[in-house]
């Protein structure tokens, strides 16, 4: 019988909590952060909180990826700590939208910034027209990098584990290149009295060339909330390490240490570019004005902060210097979350709530034919261009999961407290609980500020409960893997 096969070791599965997490958001999401948060000092502190409640989450998982080191990772946590519907509707919103949606949107980040360079790929080369449908030559070559990594990975494990290695290494130094630069060779004095002069001095600009509105109290920490969606969504996927358990050697011991590594490298490289683009750019500026300086961080060219900070350390050579570096990101991305992805549904069908296919693994130990399912509806959604919609909606479902996974560590506890417990979430039971209030805050938060971010995607989690009822009343469960 065909199994997986444990090639995966610290640093593979390091690079794949790395990889997966930075694509494209760490470019350009700083912009909108610094619109709504005003100035340098919560710019960054909205940085930090994001970075504390990520590796927070992260050491908190460690315990159950040590528990049930099996494919499936937070699938398998959330079906054991709560029931199996629960543990389906998280699989049915990441096939639908979480994983699949990211995917689609790095793939086309991916073609956007090739066409800096080779202009043939751009979004506004239409090459065929159905109706209201455009089909871009983005669009196909989004869809060409998805066949082309399913590809790939439907080969074998070793394939997608050499260019997650070598992607993931080469955007790291290339960050760090950005970051090294930022600080020495581009340190624009000026600029960076500037940004420290109203260090603090916090206010939301909700409309471009209107008054910014002061903040203070709780409406500061109600903005830094709204101003995490970005943030959050740039350091998410580092629990896709999760799902590969049973193609880790020594889970029980990698993946918790992968999960610490990874997100406290991430949070470091955020915060450090971050700096890097104050040290280059102010953080406030004009919609209207000609050049980067003028522009600030708030109103880079299309929200591009990192584009706007490598021309002003390179020239003109810096725009085609970050869009190759934001090439290789997301390619990497990309290949992480394909990766990753297949091994959920996988687990799923083994489950019997997922294509029975998909539970079985080819000739190559890995699930073929969830790889394919994964392909397919992800190039729909880069056809629909609805995937950036989508994801917005999802954020709220996304750290609601999150909540309820950590939450499964005092259940479980209490549950099963005999069951091997290879590594203990650090700092239980305040870690674990600090996380819980963290995300409700941000989640109630959102809930008030951003309200047509967060119905809909209760909406879409919602759509699962019926689903889940066809499904287990079609097919009897199987063997769970």
């Amino acid at each position: 019988m065909t199994q997986f096969k444990r090639e995966l070791g610290l640093l593979d599965s390091t690079m794949l909590v790395v990889g997966s997490m930075i694509g494209s958001g760490i470019f350009i999401v700083s912009a909108d952060i610094a619109r709504t948060v005003g100035s340098s000092g919560w710019l960054l502190m909205v940085w930090l909180i994001t970075g504390a409640v990520t590796v927070a989450a992260a050491l908190s998982y460690g315990e159950l990826a040590g528990m049930m080191p099996q494919a499936g990772g937070q699938y398998v946590y959330l079906r054991e700590a709560y029931n199996p519907m629960v543990g389906f509707l998280y699989g049915w919103t990441l096939f639908l939208v979480i994983q699949t949606g990211t995917v689609a949107a790095v793939c086309v980040a991916f073609a956007k910034y090739t066409a800096v360079l080779l202009p043939w790929f751009s979004e506004k080369h239409v090459l065929l027209e159905f109706g209201a449908l455009k089909v871009s030559a983005a669009q196909l070559l989004a869809i060409a990098v998805i066949a082309l990594l399913t590809a790939v990975n439907s080969r074998g494990l070793k394939g997608g584990k050499a260019i997650q290695d070598i992607f993931t290494t080469a955007k790291t130094l290339a960050l760090v290149g950005l970051i090294v630069l930022g600080l020495s060779l581009g340190r624009n004095p000026d600029v960076w009295r500037l940004n420290l002069a109203g260090f603090w001095d916090a206010k939301w600009l909700h409309t471009p060339g209107a008054p910014a509105q002061p903040l203070g109290g709780l409406w500061l920490w109600a903005a830094v909330g709204v101003a995490m969606v970005g943030s959050l969504f740039s350091a998410d996927a580092w629990n896709n390490i999760t799902f590969t358990a049973g193609e880790v050697r020594d889970p029980q011991r990698n993946i918790p240490l992968s999960l610490a590594l990874g997100t406290g490298l991430v949070t470091l490289l955020y915060l450090l570019a971050n700096a890097a683009y104050l040290s280059v750019l102010p953080l406030a500026g004009r919609p209207e004005a000609a050049e980067a300086l003028g522009r600030g961080v708030q109103f880079a060219v299309n929200d591009r902060v990192a584009a706007a900070a490598a021309s002003r350390i390179f020239g003109s050579p810096g725009e085609a210097i970050m869009a190759l570096l934001i090439m290789v990101s997301t390619f990497g991305c990309a290949n992480g979350m394909i990766l990753a992805g297949a091994r959920v549904y996988y687990a799923m069908a083994q489950d019997g709530v997922f294509f029975r296919k998909a539970g079985a693994l080819n000739a190559a130990s890995v699930p073929g034919n969830a790889l394919l399912w994964q392909a397919a509806w992800t190039s729909v959604l880069c056809l629909s261009g609805t995937y950036g919609d989508l994801l917005d909606y999802v954020i709220f479902a996304v750290l609601i999961f999150y909540i309820l996974t950590v939450g499964g560590i005092f259940l479980l506890r209490r549950r099963k407290p005999d069951a091997p417990r290879p590594y203990r979430a650090w700092g239980y039971p305040l870690v674990p609980a600090l996380y819980m209030l963290a995300a409700a805050a941000i989640s109630v938060d959102l809930l008030i500020f951003k309200p047509r971010y967060t119905w809909p995607g209760v909406a879409i989690v919602l759509l699962g409960v019926p689903v889940y009822f066809l499904w287990t009343h079609k097919a009897p469960q199987r063997g769970r893997s």
